[in-house]
């Protein structure tokens, strides 16, 4: 299939917006997490991020690798997962609409729900990343469902105001 010239420049504007949607996005979630954290102290020891690097054979010292900012360790590595998975699918969801405008129903919050029980509930506890979902508290359910919530919901918003100023689309 041959895009035309205007196809092209409005995947092109998808892909732009769907990227700044997926970083402003990704500060959503980090905050989101901040007010109602998904895991307890010790499993956040080695978080998800850190867990799945591990199993592709990445050393400890460099998933746990931080830098100091105000005087708190801050994990880096986790926060390029957390941001590349954001921006990923950020710009996948804002490509989608392009194409299939129905992936915008419910502001995101349809997608966004069904990315956490993908990655969650699926994928995750499958790579025995996290543990079953059974075996999840119901905290960490709460946390995570309303905040893949909250995200999607900030891409959609950002992403589709981005995408019509950058195609003149009102």
């Amino acid at each position: 299939m041959k895009l035309s010239k205007e196809q092209k420049s409005n995947l092109k504007s998808a892909i732009i917006a769907g990227t700044f949607a997926g970083v402003i996005s990704g500060f959503v979630k980090l905050g989101w997490e901040n007010v109602l954290p998904p895991r307890t102290e010790e499993r956040d020891e080695t978080n998800p991020p850190q867990t799945l690097l591990q199993q592709f054979g990445i050393p400890s010292k460099w998933t746990h690798a931080t830098y100091t900012y105000s005087g708190h360790k801050l994990p880096w590595v986790s926060y390029l997962v957390h941001f590349g998975f954001s921006t990923s699918f950020a710009i996948i969801y804002e490509v989608l609409a392009e194409y299939k405008p129905f992936i915008r129903k419910g502001s995101g919050s349809i997608f966004g729900l069904a990315i956490w029980a993908a990655f969650h509930l699926g994928i995750m506890p499958m790579m025995k990343t996290v543990p079953d979902a059974k075996d999840q508290p119901t905290e960490e359910h709460i946390s995570e469902a309303l905040g893949h919530i909250a995200w999607m919901w900030t891409n959609d918003v950002v992403g589709q105001e981005l995408y019509r100023r950058l195609t003149s689309k009102k």
